[in-house]
């Protein structure tokens, strides 16, 4: 579980189109990203298969954890990490597939409910958001720090912050109680890998 402390870095298939993804994400690992989320919600199952194999080695070569999202199957294949969000289906099968040292993440809003749902089907990490106004999820509900500060006095997970984080108020949520920050557009919305990997480096430094 040593891995789930600093930067997550999840990826966006429109940031990291034409050719961006393998180089983008290595700067990222680089700068330290600890967990990398594979998110593509497209139906092309094969080239899904080939870049998480891709990216599956990449995270090997920087001792980092590779999460699927919402794609179990895609997950047992390559014996990494999954992420469901509500609604993707059960965490506790999901469990039963990928076995005890998987890592499983659950989406969790601003609900402390949920969490306790997820802690309790088995959950590696609690994920809350959005905190500030996301690109990706702009409609997503709005969680505040005050929401870490419970999740913490409640459960003994590491919690992860995610929705519109950035250099300014990712040492906030840190301070609060958030084991992990997931960055996506602050991260990935770049113009070169160089700038990918300074920025990776910026979020993780927060953690020294």
């Amino acid at each position: 579980m040593n891995h789930l402390r600093g930067l997550y870095a999840i990826t966006d298939s429109q940031l990291l189109a034409d050719g961006k993804l393998l180089p983008y994400v290595e700067a990222a690992l680089q700068g330290g990203a600890r967990l990398l989320q594979y998110r593509d919600k497209s139906g092309d199952a094969a080239r899904r298969l080939d870049e998480a194999h891709a990216l599956q080695e990449l995270c090997a070569r920087h001792d980092a954890s590779l999460i699927i999202n919402d794609d179990v199957e895609l997950a047992a294949r390559l014996g990494v990490g999954l992420h469901l969000g509500q609604g993707d289906g059960s965490l506790p099968a999901a469990r039963a597939l990928l076995g005890p040292q998987a890592i499983i993440g659950a989406t969790c809003h601003a609900s402390l409910d949920l969490a306790a749902q997820a802690a309790n089907d088995g959950a590696s990490y609690l994920a809350f958001g959005r905190f500030f106004n996301s690109q990706t999820k702009p409609g997503a509900p709005a969680a505040n720090v005050e929401l870490l500060d419970h999740a913490r006095a409640r459960f003994a997970l590491p919690l992860t912050a995610i929705g519109g984080v950035s250099l300014d108020n990712a040492p906030a949520l840190i301070a609060r109680g958030a084991s992990l920050i997931a960055v996506i557009h602050a991260l990935f919305a770049a113009e070169s890998a160089a700038a990918v990997q300074a920025r990776a480096r910026a979020f993780s430094d927060l953690f020294q």
